[in-house]
């Protein structure tokens, strides 16, 4: 069941692998694909991890992915294969390959002419995520897209915490939208509420507590009552 929010939002932080989109379907393959196309480049025996270990990794930023993922290799090797997984993700997406949620772009048309302003908050890199929100149709509703890079921003929750000192929200106009751990602990970092996707990629107990639990991302437009939630 929803939770109404104490509090007025004037703006979402929206994650993307288990919010948006999910790539459940089209990830392992492309990584087959490139660790395969690495091995015969660098003459390298290296074992694919399964989907289902891929998938317990989908939500974290992309370095510590592959740490954990291909341990054995160097930085650079593991670079070079998320370079190869990247290039052929955003591939595939172009095609129109992956899932994106029901009512997602309806969704953020709406909430978009209301005027909430619709930010990103994603561990994915800027290719993988604009490549998803082009296709969507929505890329230019999107108020300053913000990635991690790195040197400044190393995770969503400094994704949030960019936006609250850049004067773009504040902590409590703003709600992290998500369904990983990653995204609670944003929110709890950023000191702002958060709305956990039930229908995303979470393992049963990970999500510790959320102040919204949607059922599909179209229930941002609804509240406990036939009032809108937002």
């Amino acid at each position: 069941m929803l939770k109404t929010l104490p509090k007025k939002i004037h703006s979402l932080a929206l994650d993307i692998d288990g919010t948006i989109f999910s790539s459940e379907f089209i990830i392992f393959p492309v990584y087959q694909d490139a660790i395969q196309e690495f091995s015969n480049q660098s003459n390298l025996t290296l074992i694919v991890p399964t989907h289902e270990r891929i998938m317990k990794e989908i939500g974290k930023p992309v370095k510590t992915i592959f740490e954990n993922l291909l341990p054995e290799l160097s930085t650079e090797q593991r670079d070079a294969i998320s370079d190869l997984v990247l290039l052929k993700l955003c591939e595939r997406i172009k095609n129109g390959q992956g899932h994106y949620y029901p009512q997602v772009k309806e969704t953020m048309l709406d909430l978009h002419a209301r005027g909430i302003v619709l930010l990103l908050a994603s561990n994915g890199r800027q290719p993988y995520v604009e490549s998803i929100m082009r296709y969507l149709g929505v890329w230019d509703l999107l108020s300053t897209p913000k990635f991690i890079d790195n040197v400044t921003i190393h995770n969503k929750g400094d994704i949030l915490k960019y936006y609250i000192q850049n004067n773009i929200t504040t902590a409590e106009a703003m709600l992290m939208v998500g369904d990983r751990k990653s995204d609670e602990d944003a929110a709890i970092e950023a000191g702002c509420p958060f709305a956990w996707c039930a229908y995303g990629h979470a393992d049963p107990g990970e999500i510790g507590a959320y102040d919204i639990r949607l059922d599909a991302f179209a229930d941002l437009l609804k509240g406990t009552s036939k009032e809108s939630l937002l």
